[in-house]
């Protein structure tokens, strides 16, 4: 067998390389490394939906405004069409994530423009706040990171910087793990009725508060909405409230897993620590290595809106594209040694956060706040280490994250 063909068997369908697939669950990087190099662009007529694997590929396509996102939009029996909410067929009431223009556009820009502002503003009270939790964590002794640390920095800061109240924090985590269910289009019927309660609980706590913010502004992102929406912003309360629920998981559950698997790679990396610690000027290059290496999101998708080639197929109208951004973030064709996890070699830019008209929104707070934390903490616990554990990953399809990280300071 020569040294250049993969390790292992590519994979023929999608499944094969999602967190419900145990292998792929605790390593999907070699399943994907032999599809990129044998199988690019890949069928799965199971779920009617294609897959990409090579950065040029995937870089092209989230940047190419002719794709649609909306799930209504996508073939009977595909992948994407199981996302759609058949109590709106039309996506009016989708969040950002899965809107087209010129819906998209209107609802994105204001809240682009808001939530930009605020965490421009609030950044001293950000990294302040990331201070204070990575503080009271125990002083030593043996602890799980993701409660501690991981689990509260996000959602104490994008619920601080909505306005919502601390007491109400550990409901609001509760919903946040309810509503991301909906990313998951092979959801069972009780993960559907949690998904559905949290929606609901999540709908009246923001009517409530965005009431609230109409007779007594704050100094907060709901209070900027309300006060833009009042300007003549072109969106009504219920597009407001779905795109807060959509900020609230984007500035929640994915960085608390950016947290905790850029922790766990300078715990499994001690050199790339040394390195970090000798020359904290490094922070914002291995907060970029951590989203390249180990991509909190590992997919995302697009759906084709005419007969055409993509990525040298071709496709016909309907047809879901999906992609593996944990993929194209350690294709040869664009990174060297891209194996390697390495904060100290400069490289081009990983599609961690998607790109085009939906690329992340919540993806310079994400950096904030992984930045302070990987400081604050190795700072902190000069001397932590990794006991010997089973790491448990997600169990959510297209994303990764660590369950627990036990640590010892």
């Amino acid at each position: 067998m020569s040294d250049d063909k993969p390790a292992i068997e590519a994979p023929t369908s999608l499944l094969q390389i999602s967190a419900f697939d145990a292998d792929a669950r605790e390593n999907p990087h070699p399943r994907l490394k032999a599809l990129r190099e044998t199988c690019p662009v890949l069928r799965d007529e199971a779920v009617k939906t294609w897959l990409l694997t090579r950065y040029d590929d995937i870089r092209a396509t989230v940047n190419d405004r002719t794709f649609v996102r909306q799930p209504s939009k996508a073939e009977e029996g595909s992948l994407s069409r199981m996302l759609a909410n058949p109590d709106d067929p039309n996506g009016r009431r989708s969040s950002i994530l899965f809107q087209d223009d010129p819906d998209h556009s209107r609802n994105r820009l204001p809240l682009v423009k808001a939530f930009y502002a605020r965490i421009k503003k609030m950044e001293p009270e950000i990294e302040a706040m990331i201070d204070r939790i990575i503080d009271a964590a125990p002083a030593s002794g043996r602890f799980d990171l993701m409660e501690h640390i991981a689990v509260p920095i996000p959602i104490l800061i994008i619920a601080h910087i909505l306005g919502v109240d601390e007491s109400r924090l550990p409901e609001f985590r509760d919903w946040s793990e309810g509503i991301i269910l909906s990313l998951n289009p092979m959801r069972t019927a009780e993960e559907t009725a949690y998904m559905e309660a949290s929606g609901e609980k999540l709908d009246a706590y923001f009517t409530e508060l965005m009431t609230a913010r109409r007779n007594d502004p704050r100094d907060d992102l709901i209070s900027d909405m309300v006060q833009a929406q009042a300007d003549g912003g072109d969106f009504d309360d219920d597009e407001l409230r779905v795109n807060l629920q959509a900020l609230l998981v984007g500035g929640n559950l994915t960085t608390t897993d950016l947290i905790g698997n850029g922790v766990w790679l300078f715990l499994t990396h001690p050199e790339q620590l040394e390195a970090l610690k000798a020359d904290p000027s490094l922070g914002a290059a291995a907060v970029e290595e951590v989203l390249r290496y180990e991509a909190p999101v590992q997919a995302t998708s697009r759906i084709v809106s005419e007969d055409r080639e993509v990525a040298g197929c071709p496709m016909k109208k309907s047809q879901p594209v999906f992609m593996s951004l944990a993929a194209a973030n350690r294709d040869p064709g664009k990174f060297e040694t891209p194996e390697d996890f390495d904060i100290t070699v400069k490289r081009s830019s990983h599609v961690s956060f998607g790109g085009g008209a939906h690329i992340c929104i919540g993806a310079p707070l994400a950096r904030i706040e992984a930045r302070r934390v990987y400081l604050k903490l190795f700072e902190r616990y000069p001397d932590m280490k990794l006991p010997d554990q089973d790491i448990e990953w997600r169990s959510l399809p297209f994303f990764r994250g660590i369950e627990r990280l036990e640590v010892e300071v």
